[in-house]
This record gives C-alpha cells, sequence and structure tokens, in this order.
C-alpha cells in the first residue's frame, strides 16, 4: 500500500509536468507531420529527435539501422530496462491533402504522434527520475511501413541492412539485447475518438516480390509472336481468388498486392509486370500454408501462358503476442484518465507490425489511442482531437513506467518473471533468415 500511495505521488508529478509542456509535446508532433520521410529515408525526422534530446539533456546513440536514434535515462539505481518505442517514417499516399508534392510521403498512420509521445514521457519522467530504479529507453525507430521493397532490397544488397523491417534490424543489431520490457502505442481512427483499443493478436506477413517474365511482340500486327505477361498475372491472380475458399476465418488470412510494372507500351506486348505482394495471417503455420498456395497460384499463371515467373520471398513481421501483465496496466492508467468505458478490447487485427517480433523476445505491447479520423494509410487521416492525439498517450507511458520502476521496480520484475519468450535473438535470426528464399517456374 505504501509503494501505492508513492505511485500515485509521482504519477501526478509526472502529469503536471507534462501539462505544463502540452504546447512543446504537440507542436513535436506538428513539426514531424510536416515533414513526412519513408523507411530508412528519415534523415531530416531523426535529426528532429537528436535535437529533442540535446535540449532535455538526454544522452543518445544515433545513425542505428541508418536512421534510428535511442534516448537514455538512467535512474542511477540498479533495475530493469524499459523501453519507450517510437516510429520515424511516413507512408506513400501522393493523394493525402499534406503529401510531400516531391516524393508522394504523408504521415497517414500517426507515427509523428508518437515522437510526441516519448517527448512527453521524457519531460514527465524526468522530475521523477530519481524515485525509480532501473533505466529508460526512448527508442525512435525507422521504417515500419513495409513499404518500397526494392529500394531495401538495394540496401539489403549493399550491406546497410538485412531485414527490411526497423524493429527488425535493431534485433539483429542487439539494440533490445539490454531491453526488458517494451512499451509501444499507436493510432487508431475507427472506434470514439476518447478510446483506448487493447489486441489481444495480430496478423504477421510474408512479403513477395514477384517477376513475371514473357515476351514482347507489337500488340497490333503480331500478338501471337508474343508471351503477355500481364495475362500470367491475371491467370494468377483467378487462381489466387479460386483458393481463398481454403483460407479458414480463424487464420485471418489476407493477401494483397500492387503491380509496381505493368508495361511499356500499350503497342507492344508487355514482356515483364512486377508485382509486390503480401499474405498476411495470424500464426506462424498459416502464413505458410497460404503462402504455398500463392505460390502455386502464381506458377500456374506462368505456366499457363508459357512464360515465366520469379518469386522472391522476403520476411515481413510476425504475428504480435503481447504481454496482458502489461495491458492490465496500461488499461489500469488508461481508465484512470478516460473512464472503463472508453477502453475496448480487440481479439485480433488483421494489420501487421514489427512490434510483433519484438514481442517474440521480450514482453511486449502495442495498444492504441484515439484522436484521429479517417481510415490508417487514406488520405482522409487526420488529427481531430490534440488532446487524445498528443497528450494523453504520453501520460500513458508516463504513468506505466512509473508502475513498473518505481518502489524498486517489483512490478517489471513480475512481469519479466512471467513472461515466457518464443525465441532468443539468435533463434529469432535464424528464423527470419530461413523465410528469404526465392522459387518461380520453370
Amino acid at each position: 500500500m505504501k509503494n501505492q500511495g508513492n505511485q500515485e505521488k509521482l504519477k501526478r508529478i509526472s502529469l503536471d509536468e507534462i501539462e505544463k509542456k502540452r504546447d512543446e509535446i504537440i507542436e513535436t508532433g506538428k513539426t514531424i507531420y510536416r515533414n513526412p520521410e519513408t523507411g530508412y529515408k528519415e534523415f531530416n525526422t531523426s535529426a528532429m529527435v537528436e535535437e529533442l534530446f540535446k535540449s532535455h539533456g538526454v544522452p543518445f546513440r544515433k545513425k542505428l539501422a541508418i536512421t534510428g536514434i535511442i534516448g537514455e535515462m538512467d535512474t542511477g539505481k540498479p533495475g530493469p530496462t524499459v523501453a519507450i518505442l517510437s516510429e520515424l517514417d511516413a507512408l506513400i499516399n501522393a493523394k493525402h491533402p499534406d503529401a510531400d508534392s516531391r516524393t508522394g510521403a504523408a504521415h497517414a498512420c500517426g507515427h509523428f504522434a508518437q515522437v510526441s509521445w516519448i517527448t512527453g514521457a521524457l519531460i514527465g519522467l524526468k522530475p521523477v527520475l530519481g524515485q525509480l530504479s532501473g533505466r529508460i529507453l526512448l527508442m525512435a525507430i525507422p521504417a515500419e511501413e513495409f513499404i518500397e521493397i526494392d529500394y531495401r532490397g538495394k540496401l539489403r544488397n549493399e550491406g546497410k541492412i538485412r531485414f527490411y523491417g526497423g524493429k527488425q534490424e535493431f534485433i539483429r543489431l542487439g539494440l533490445f539485447d539490454d531491453v526488458d520490457i517494451a512499451i509501444m502505442n499507436h493510432a487508431h481512427s475507427d472506434s470514439p475518438a476518447r478510446s483506448i483499443q487493447i489486441p489481444h493478436c495480430s496478423n504477421g506477413f510474408v512479403g513477395k516480390s514477384i517477376r513475371f517474365i514473357g515476351r514482347a511482340s507489337h500488340a497490333g500486327a503480331a500478338p501471337h509472336l508474343g508471351i503477355n505477361a500481364i495475362n500470367m498475372f491475371h491467370v494468377a491472380l483467378s487462381a489466387i481468388n479460386a483458393q481463398r475458399e481454403t483460407f479458414r476465418d480463424s487464420d485471418s488470412i489476407r493477401v494483397h498486392m500492387i503491380v509496381t510494372k505493368g508495361g511499356e507500351s500499350v503497342n507492344v506486348i508487355p514482356d515483364e509486370v512486377d508485382v509486390e505482394m503480401y499474405v498476411r495471417g495470424k500464426s506462424l503455420e498459416a502464413i505458410r500454408n497460404a503462402g504455398e498456395k500463392v505460390d502455386n497460384a502464381l506458377k500456374a499463371g506462368a505456366l499457363g501462358m508459357g512464360g515465366k515467373v520469379e518469386i522472391k520471398n522476403i520476411p515481413g513481421y510476425l504475428p504480435l503476442k503481447p504481454d496482458e501483465s502489461l495491458h492490465r496496466l496500461w488499461e489500469d492508467n488508461a481508465s484512470q484518465l478516460l473512464g472503463e468505458s472508453m477502453i475496448f478490447h480487440r481479439e485480433s487485427i488483421g494489420a501487421s507490425t514489427d512490434m510483433g517480433d519484438v514481442s517474440h523476445l521480450i514482453p511486449a505491447i502495442e495498444p492504441s489511442s484515439g484522436g484521429f479520423t479517417g481510415g490508417l494509410h487514406s488520405k482522409d487521416f487526420t488529427v481531430t482531437d490534440e488532446e487524445m492525439a498528443y497528450i494523453v498517450p504520453a501520460k500513458l507511458y508516463a504513468m506505466t513506467v512509473i508502475d513498473l520502476l518505481s518502489g524498486n521496480a517489483e512490478t517489471a520484475k513480475k512481469v519479466i518473471a512471467g513472461h515466457k519468450p518464443i525465441f532468443d535473438r539468435e533463434e529469432y535470426i535464424q528464423r527470419m533468415n530461413s523465410l528469404f528464399y526465392q522459387t518461380g517456374w520453370p
């Protein structure tokens, strides 16, 4: 009971400090929003976070996985290390009203607000740091959006990265080796604005880079001499759609794609079609089974039209396996700020996150919060409630860290003791490396 009373006192101090600096916290998010950059290109965004750490006297390491940066707050007392995570990248949505006119990058997923949240957590925890035990890491991590696959493949070939996701690279580089607990919040826009969602799992996925190879010929004079790569893709897509009835609802399979090259001239039978694709599912086994069916369908398209197909498989993200004891802490704090009626539990979400990879190694959660409207990744995504979008999650970070690291960090120690990791780092790397493979027809 004594520690509980002390926790509440520390939380009041922390929340008061966040309130005093709310303008700085909000402006941080707005500045990031106005400068969207896609994964492994977030050089300006990373520089902004660096200036943030400098201005608050927080030691940091930078240029981690190209653009990542980690600030460290040390209590001076031994104890566990809790990491608060944010994501640096935007995505491509050229139709978004605030998209970069040169690159098409837009912050249509809320990552800009995450930098506000770690700013607020820093501000709120600084005056109570001496009353906690252990360390707090403020991680700003690149490349959560799994896009621009060709560009990331180039970085991989150059030896600059091995995995396409930023948290995957942080794991590979050992940057989570000394982290005991990881917490990250995300934006949502599909329930009441002043609400918190608690997902109990999410989809993982595998990425595919596909090239159909046909034979060019004059589309009007001699189409019979060509092999149409678009038609190969069309046959393959029909075969994939025919497989959908075999996907179990409980596996939450999603197969979706974009065509990045579909020919060069309408007067030439296209001899090359390039496709990027995800195969998502709730478990590794479900993803593997669906992925094999998709590969067979792709091969069928090439075989049926007499052409070729090259399929490069790329490890995507693992399903999220959140730690329920951390969920309870987050939910209790959210209830204090918003009321129990504004907490919504979701059994599963169809989207994917590289926080899933982290959750296979250490206790981790990725709840989400409102304050936004418009669908995630859509041209309509925007902030509607600045208090929810920028301030409330920062308070939740500070409150949850105080729960974990106050009182000689006994709560954090219980969380760690009760967690059973699925992989250690070497097992994780081995598993992910095995997902890089190529197949095709013939």
